[in-house]
């Protein structure tokens, strides 16, 4: 087990872009999506959802984008470490789509669709709240197994939380957070850096990664690491299998 995390660790560390296409999103989603027609994503309830245009150099926080945006930054953008990333790959979200998907948490559309799990129940054990929409509880509870397994120096960064649903938008936009639709997870915020509040980026410092086992095993399972952001989360995991090529269970 021990080195089979090391093989994935070495593949994250060295890894591609994966630049993600309309097409992604149905084969990742295949529970929600059923294909694309022309211009427009087609939900298996027969909802027609436009793609939208393209808006070069929009990041998170800085207005809803379309789908399209959503798709168009290769993930991963940079690394953890060396000099800032160029784009934020995940983090500008199309607010219909995900409202469709997961619910609207503002109107209760989400809170029924939670279900709890045990967070790393040898070494912590607490229940967490996740969404069951597309498999996101089973992927995360794959993913909480294997992180019990990691030494303890390596462990501890992936507990206690800092929280997984919670009805909020980003910080410093009206824009729903990815913890408001249950798809996202915060780790040990005594080891996150965060670009609003960090001191390390401004001084020019590379900001301090998460192990790199924690991000491969999180990747594994359909999850991409704010820390890849050039404004950076490196306490945040996200579920968003069409952005690093997955399909559910693999």
């Amino acid at each position: 087990m021990r080195a089979l995390l090391l093989v994935a660790a070495l593949a994250w560390w060295s890894g591609a872009a994966w630049a993600a296409s309309p097409e992604d999103l149905v084969r990742a989603y295949p529970g929600m999506l059923l294909g694309v027609e022309g211009s427009a994503l087609v939900w298996r309830d027969g909802t027609r959802m436009p793609l939208g245009g393209l808006h070069p150099g929009l990041s998170g926080g800085e207005g809803l984008g379309s789908i399209l945006d959503q798709l168009a930054q290769a993930y991963p953008a940079g690394g953890a470490s060396g000099g800032p990333p160029a784009d934020d790959p995940g983090r500008v979200r199309n607010q219909a789509f995900f409202d469709k998907m997961y619910g609207d948490c503002r109107a209760g559309g989400v809170a029924p669709k939670l279900v709890r799990i045990s967070w790393l129940p040898r070494s912590w054990g607490h229940g967490v709240s996740i969404t069951a929409v597309n498999g996101v509880d089973r992927q995360l509870e794959a993913v909480s197994r294997e992180l019990d397994e990691l030494p303890a120096e390596e462990r501890k960064y992936a507990f206690p939380i800092g929280g997984t649903y919670n009805c909020r938008t980003i910080a410093g936009s009206g824009e729903t957070s990815m913890h408001g639709w249950g798809a996202a997870i915060d780790l040990n915020t005594a080891f996150s850096e965060y670009w609003r509040w960090s001191r390390r980026w401004s001084e020019g410092a590379s900001r301090v990664p998460l192990p790199a086992a924690i991000v491969a095993i999180f990747e594994r399972h359909g999850f991409i690491w704010g820390g890849r952001w050039s404004h950076f989360d490196t306490m945040h995991f996200e579920y968003r299998p069409e952005l690093l090529g997955l399909r559910p269970g693999e």
